[in-house]
């Protein structure tokens, strides 16, 4: 099973950037997907952004033309560009990678991201 480690959170205020990375500790290259979650409290976890394998991406409306997602299977990382934030975007922010014919999920452990108004 694949181990995910994200790092680049911080606080940031609104209007500002930042980028988050995920490392992965095997070949990403031939995982299904990876993605980013968040979780603000009490609230339900959701994908903010999808990458599959031949590069093809995905991004709600909440985060469409702000986020961008990448990956280097070079470096088994994935990375979430993140501009213009906004304060609603606060939360954990969590890497996944999906894989498998059930697309199971590997999650890392989070890194939290506030945005400050």
């Amino acid at each position: 099973q694949v181990q995910l480690v994200e790092s680049g959170g911080g606080l940031v205020q609104a209007g500002g950037s930042l980028r988050l990375s995920c490392a992965a500790s095997l070949s990403i290259s031939s995982i299904n997907a990876m993605g980013w979650y968040r979780q603000a409290p009490g609230e339900l976890r959701e994908l903010v952004a999808r990458i599959t394998s031949g590069g093809s991406t995905y991004y709600p409306e909440s985060v469409k033309g702000r986020f961008t997602i990448s990956r280097d299977n070079a470096k088994n990382t994935v990375y979430l560009q993140m501009n213009s934030l906004k304060p609603e975007d606060t939360a954990v922010y969590y890497c996944a990678a999906m894989y498998g014919s059930n697309w199971s999920h590997s999650w890392g452990q989070g890194t939290q991201v506030t945005v400050s108004s």
